[in-house]
Formats: C-alpha cells, sequence, structure tokens
C-alpha cells in the first residue's frame, strides 16, 4: 500500500497548528471511550506519556519513506507494548481516538484525504506493531 505521504503531514500539521496539546487530547479521548485502558498508564506519568507519543508520531512521520525504519522501530515498540499488557484489540482502540482527536482539531478543514491517508498508515502502523508483539508474546 502506498501512503499518502503529503496528506499525512498535513493533515497532522493542521491538526496540532489547532491543537498544540494534541496527545493529551488524543488521552482524553482515549480514557472516554475506553476508561479500562487508563489502568495501563499507572507507571509513567501522563505528561511523560503524551511527550513519547509525540516524539513517537513525529519520527515515524519523519520516516514515512523509510520502510526498514519503520519495521525496525515499529517492531520494537510493539513488543514493549507486549510488555505492558497491552492486548491486540487495543490497537483499534488507540486507532479510533486518534482519527477522532486529529478529525476534531482539523475541524472543517479536516479533508477526507486526511481521513483516508490517516486510516491507511494506522493500519500499517497497527501491522507493524503487532508483528513486534506477536514475537514477544511468543518469547513469553
Amino acid at each position: 500500500m502506498a501512503l499518502d505521504v503529503d496528506s499525512l503531514r498535513a493533515g497532522f500539521e493542521l491538526a496540532l497548528a489547532r491543537q498544540p496539546d494534541l496527545t493529551h487530547v488524543f488521552y482524553e479521548e482515549l480514557f472516554v471511550r475506553h476508561p479500562e485502558a487508563r489502568a495501563l498508564f499507572s507507571r509513567t506519568p501522563m505528561e511523560v506519556q503524551e511527550r513519547m507519543l509525540a516524539e513517537t508520531l513525529v519520527a515515524a512521520l519523519d520516516h514515512l519513506e523509510d520502510g526498514e525504519w519503520l519495521r525496525s522501530n515499529l517492531a520494537q515498540l510493539g513488543a514493549r507494548h507486549a510488555e505492558y499488557g497491552v492486548t491486540p484489540a487495543m490497537y483499534g482502540w488507540v486507532a479510533g481516538a486518534l482519527l477522532a482527536t486529529l478529525a476534531g482539531a482539523g475541524g472543517e478543514d479536516w479533508t477526507d484525504a486526511y481521513a483516508n491517508a490517516w486510516s491507511d498508515v494506522l493500519a500499517a502502523i497497527e501491522s507493524l506493531m503487532l508483528a513486534g508483539y506477536q514475537s514477544a508474546q511468543a518469547a513469553l
């Protein structure tokens, strides 16, 4: 699948410009939709978690044309999430909450192209992270 890199970056820039606290709003959205997820975040202060998510999103966007970097780093991230008690179903929770957060921040300027590009990339990220997750689960 070819990613629409321009729409991904433009949509992210739009959302971030409109909502500088994007990752904070994302976690609020996630916890409203799935309050049971909150328990997974008790080890790390939310400010730190928000910063780590922001850094991960920026790094992924910076490496969209580098498939090997994405495969390697997202598999490692998926393996770490297996250790935290994340389940495969939770990846869909995160994708849904992130899409809603981005669309909400983008408002009327959030286009179908942005929504489709982000849906595609989140499915790809989920697949790459689950590959690492499954390897980690097999090793346990």
